[in-house]
């Protein structure tokens, strides 16, 4: 069931990137915490993981070396979001400039809120 998550994660990932040109760390980092349960530390160790090749790879060392990162969970999310990246970049083309303006806005508003907010 992970294994299943983890990819539909990543798919999700992807199709929000495509979508409105975000980093998959404004999605990924926040599920990692709040859905997969993980620390702060090994949630960025493991989206630095998703984005090792070719972004991140020194940082992503230093992670694995500290023992905060999840790699096969950062494989398979990967795998998702190549595919999302796909399909959500072919949707973005398709929709109004303005709505993924807006679209951007709430994404990141919401998750800033969800993460100001908790103790």
């Amino acid at each position: 069931m992970t294994i299943l998550i983890s990819l539909l994660l990543g798919f999700a990932t992807g199709i929000l990137s495509g979508l409105v040109g975000i980093g998959g760390g404004i999605i990924i980092i926040p599920a990692l915490i709040y859905g997969f349960h993980m620390s702060q530390r090994r949630a960025q160790g493991t989206s630095l993981g998703v984005l090792l090749a070719p972004i991140g790879i020194l940082a992503f060392i230093e992670y694995y070396k500290a023992g905060n990162v999840d790699v096969k969970t950062a494989i398979i999310i990967a795998l998702g979001f190549v595919f999302g990246g796909y399909f959500g970049g072919t949707w973005a083309q398709q929709i109004p400039q303005n709505v993924l303006r807006k679209m951007f806005a709430v994404l990141l508003a919401v998750t800033a809120a969800k993460m100001f907010f908790q103790k």
